[in-house]
């Protein structure tokens, strides 16, 4: 169940708990440390809100805005994560961070998060591909995905962070040869670094 919530923070607890009062009745959420660092007590809050239902616990997951409460939706639909681990990935990850993440196939970025394992990782990667709106890599054909995964390996066997691989990636032209997409790669970290 999504809905919304609007009220004032009575108390923050934890890292990732607030009470939240609406309408006099206090509702314990919990959010992203994202959402968490923008709520200070006594201050009024909006908060897009995913009501979890459980057998033994229903559980308030509050979000500052909607596109990270369905990026969490969508991480929920993946096998295998539940709520505990869509919150660790978007602690982790940015809503447009973890589309990058997906669309170039970056393993070892998802791996950074807290309880996720290189095999989970790729299962999480192979589902989200169907259900994020991700970036059109190559819109002629499906050549550049071979060429994409080698320039990424290059750049990590040279030492490039992820964030900067995932830069580089992204704004990466249609190009011809791996060759080609290296130099303009390195360009592209070269300019973000000066």
């Amino acid at each position: 169940m999504i809905g919304s919530l609007r009220g004032t923070v009575l108390d923050r607890t934890g890292e990732s708990t607030v009470l939240l009062e609406v309408g006099g009745v206090g509702y314990r959420v919990t959010v992203t440390p994202k959402t968490f660092a923008e709520l200070e007590p006594s201050s009024t809050a909006f908060l897009y809100v995913h009501h979890h239902i459980r057998e033994e616990a229903q559980t308030l997951f509050g979000f500052a805005d909607r596109t990270e409460r369905e990026t969490f939706e969508t991480l929920l639909s993946v096998h295998g994560v539940g709520p505990a681990m869509a919150i660790a990935v978007l602690a982790t990850h940015l809503p447009h961070a973890l589309v990058d993440i997906v669309a170039t196939g970056d393993v070892a970025a998802l791996t950074t998060v807290v309880g996720v394992g290189r095999k989970t990782a790729e299962r999480m990667i192979m589902e989200l591909k169907d259900k994020l709106n991700l970036p059109v890599l190559d819109p002629v054909g499906s050549s550049a995905q071979p060429i994409l995964a080698n320039v990424r390996d290059a750049l990590i066997g040279l030492g490039y962070s992820s964030d900067e691989i995932r830069e580089a990636l992204r704004s990466l032209p249609v190009v011809a040869n791996e060759e080609e997409a290296l130099r303009y790669a390195l360009s592209v970290i070269g300019a973000r670094r000066a």
